[in-house]
């Protein structure tokens, strides 16, 4: 039962000589509240309704040039019953599924797998929608980062409170189109990386730990930006050594913010 009161001992969260009665006497604007964080929500559909515009008009242009091609698809032959079957049960039958599928549809084994291939195909997301969820994220983290920069080098506390919404409404957006966006093998733990984000930009922003915090994200966003980059190259064509390089430079940017400068200083 003590172990609740103990855990927000004064001496814990806060410099020598500050309680949290001093904190209550503030007057509005000079700490943080929680009610500020409410504004990253208005700010999360604003980035959802940019990024649509960014993929829907700017993403395509932009990876033309860079050389994005979306694969040829070759489409199936309509079949009701395979597709009911692909669309609620599976989409990679097992050898009796497909034994039973043959007797339904009049098909042989190989026809079946080769439908089943196909659909799959077709199912894949394009090149050309992995490179605007990228070069989406690319953009926002340049931002991101000079605006991080420039809260850094000339602090102000004004500046920071819009760099910790602006990273906020960032990740909530992200979460708004989870379900739409290109789902990868890690998608559990993208959901849990974007829960976990959001928890601790809230919890330190309200125990007022802005300016270490600011710090913090502009190392993260940095390593961010050149791997955000490094993808866009990947998805275009007779960019090979350019990504591979990219992928090298993130590497050593990573080690270095995270594991060098982020422990040490």
């Amino acid at each position: 039962m003590d172990l609740l009161p103990d855990l927000w001992r004064e001496e814990f969260w806060l410099p020598p000589g500050v309680s949290w009665l001093d904190l209550e006497q503030l007057a509005p604007g000079e700490r943080p509240r929680a009610r500020d964080l409410l504004l990253a929500l208005p700010l999360a559909l604003g980035f959802v309704g940019l990024r649509y515009v960014f993929e829907r008009f700017l993403a395509p242009p932009i990876g033309w040039c860079l050389g994005v091609r979306n694969r040829q698809q070759v489409a199936v032959v309509p079949s009701p019953k395979l597709e009911s079957f692909y669309s609620k049960q599976s989409r990679t039958p097992s050898q009796r599924e497909i034994v039973h599928l043959m007797a339904e549809c009049g098909k042989t084994q190989r026809q079946i797998q080769t439908w089943f291939r196909f659909r799959r195909n077709q199912d894949r997301p394009s090149n050309s929608k992995k490179f605007g969820e990228a070069g989406w994220r690319f953009c926002f983290y340049l931002i991101a980062f000079v605006a991080g920069l420039a809260c850094v080098i000339d602090p102000m506390e004004r500046a920071h409170y819009w760099y910790y919404m602006l990273e906020l409404g960032f990740y909530c957006s992200l979460l708004l189109r989870i379900s739409v966006d290109v789902k990868r093998k890690d998608f559990r733990e993208q959901v849990i990386h974007h829960f976990a984000t959001i928890f601790l930009l809230s919890f330190s922003y309200c125990a007022n730990y802005i300016r270490i915090g600011t710090l913090v994200m502009l190392l993260h966003d940095s390593s961010d930006i050149i791997l955000e980059s490094a993808k866009m190259f990947n998805y275009g064509s007779g960019w090979r050594k350019t990504c591979d390089s990219m992928f090298i430079v993130f590497t050593a940017v990573f080690l270095i913010t995270r594991l060098v400068l982020f422990p040490s200083r």
